[in-house]
């Protein structure tokens, strides 16, 4: 059973409770951060708490504690769940102990009336840990038929406003497929329910630039700044059937190659420039861990 910090205090997480009316549950309103645990110490954290920061200004929503609080606040949790083992795989309540793989800080427009309106109650926040995630060698992925809006008031936020990410992933998973990926409103590539994507066309590595509407992936962004061959530039759904390597970056992920998109085979997976970027990455992890 893991330990869960809610607005200051470590509670059992059968304990912890939000309000009914907490603006996260009635409309969604609220931003998060997922970090891949190493050895205790959560990964890349700066990084993660910057873009919190630029997501919470596109919401319009104050943050009710310092980046120094919210480092705290992830620490001690991580540590509260690290003797007991987190439980995966045996049902609720149940586990078997596989240790902290990942932490998620989940801030919340908090307690408010019914509909859009925000309340005077201040943000909850929630800091709670899971096991390490369990990916396949390679993905298999598919494209979807809804588009992602490169003009929308959300594009490029990390909002817990997901229930579209929710339908799309559902829709790769029917498939049989791993993930799924969006075009955007002008038939690009945009990015995967939870990743960001990199392609190899005509010899070079390409991903789609923010003006896409893809989330500033954090991964993705330490991918960018490597000594990597890597052209940002807008990618056309077409291009998809003549990739030669492919992969998805997230921060859970890593870099995971694709071994397929819509049933077509990538011929290269990995390919030379998906094991160059899963190397370099590995590397810089080893460097250190707040990069």
């Amino acid at each position: 059973m893991s330990v869960v910090w809610i607005d200051g205090e470590l509670v059992d997480e059968r304990d912890a409770v939000v309000a009914a009316g907490d603006h996260g549950v009635t409309v969604g309103d609220g931003l998060f951060e997922t970090m891949k645990v190493v050895d205790g110490t959560a990964f890349a954290v700066r990084r993660h708490l910057a873009r919190l920061r630029r997501t919470a200004a596109g919401l319009g929503l104050a943050l009710p504690m310092s980046d120094g609080e919210l480092r705290a606040a992830l620490a001690t949790t991580i540590e509260a769940n690290r003797g007991a083992g987190i439980g995966v795989g045996v049902g609720v309540g149940v586990g078997v102990g596989v240790g902290v793989g990942k932490v998620r800080l989940t801030i919340t427009g908090g307690p408010a009336p019914m509909g859009s309106m925000r309340g005077a109650a201040s943000p909850t926040v929630i800091v709670h840990c899971g096991p390490p995630s369990q990916w396949a060698p390679a993905a298999v992925v598919v494209t979807v038929p809804w588009p992602r809006n490169e003009r929308g008031a959300l594009a490029g936020l990390k909002t817990t406003s997901y229930a579209e990410n929710v339908v799309a992933l559902q829709h790769a998973l029917d498939a049989g497929a791993d993930e799924a990926l969006f075009a955007n409103t002008v038939g690009n590539l945009c990015e995967g329910t939870g990743t960001n994507v990199f392609v190899a066309v005509d010899g070079r590595l390409r991903t789609p630039p923010l003006s896409a509407g893809c989330l500033a992936g954090v991964t993705r962004e330490l991918l960018l700044e490597l000594d990597l061959p890597v052209d940002e530039v807008d990618v056309p759904m077409s291009a998809l059937a003549e990739v030669d390597e492919a992969f998805l970056a997230s921060s859970t992920r890593d870099v995971q190659p694709i071994a397929s998109i819509d049933g077509r085979p990538v011929p290269r997976c990995p390919g030379p420039r998906t094991a160059a970027a899963a190397a370099a990455f590995a590397a810089l992890q080893a460097r250190t861990l707040d990069p």
